[in-house]
């Protein structure tokens, strides 16, 4: 596992949207459920974030899993800002953490989504290298872009180049790691698909408790509250893909 600090470039790309976006720490900790400090923290790169506080961020500056993984869009160019400026405020957010007190007790850090930076920067291009000019429709497994979540899961983009309507990832849970720190379930818009690759996977969907072996799988509207726990002391890898709702 990485060390709490997270993957690298995360917290600076946060930061750079969110001065973008207007945002102070605080008011960006009101839109996303979470602390000021939690969201300085993550800025500095002290600590890792959960899936909780990584969708909630995201949904509160509108960007895309994309673009947290270190592709996608500048979030200063003209599109981009104009797009976020008419977002439509009663659809349903692409992120959110559903359950008694899930928009106070979210827990861990975000990292932040960026696109590689022009300049050079290390930082900004995530944990793994983009994909070679040559190969735009192959993802090489050891140049895949990760990220670390406080709650003992990592997660490893499948896709090579940019591709906002869908999250493919595989998903490794560390023995007895959870999908959110907070133990609230989070909800989005799309639809979701897991398989189950190596070890036991529990599911909560909705009101229900599944147990996925592997080889076994699940598809259902990720509008319905969901979280994932490994209970096991043995590591867990699923494929997980997300097909998120054109506007």
């Amino acid at each position: 596992m990485k060390p709490a600090g997270g993957s690298p470039g995360l917290g600076s790309r946060l930061r750079k949207v969110r001065t973008q976006r207007g945002l102070s720490l605080r008011e960006l900790g009101r839109l996303a459920g979470c602390s000021a400090s939690l969201i300085s923290q993550v800025e500095r790169g002290q600590t890792a974030p959960s899936a909780g506080v990584i969708y909630g961020i995201a949904n509160a500056l509108d960007i895309s899993l994309d673009y947290l993984f270190g592709v996608g869009e500048d979030v200063s160019s003209p599109v981009s800002l104009r797009r976020h400026e008419e977002r439509q405020v009663d659809a349903l957010p692409r992120f959110a953490l559903a359950g008694p007190g899930a928009a106070s007790t979210v827990d861990g850090v975000l990292a932040d989504r960026a696109a590689p930076q022009a300049d050079g920067d290390e930082t900004a291009r995530g944990n793994g290298a983009p994909a070679p000019l040559d190969e735009p429709v192959v993802q090489r497994h050891g140049r895949r872009r990760t990220i670390d979540l406080a709650s003992g899961v990592r997660w490893e983009r499948l896709t090579p180049q940019q591709d906002a309507q869908v999250d493919f990832l595989e998903v490794v849970y560390q023995p007895f790691g959870r999908s959110t720190d907070s133990h609230a379930s989070i909800r989005h818009d799309g639809r979701e698909y897991q398989l189950v690759l190596h070890g036991t996977l529990h599911a909560d969907i909705g009101f229900e408790t599944y147990v996925l072996e592997a080889g076994d799988s699940l598809a259902f509207d990720s509008a319905t509250p969901h979280q994932y726990r490994n209970m096991t002391d043995q590591e867990v890898r699923v494929i997980s893909v997300v097909i998120h709702h054109t506007v």
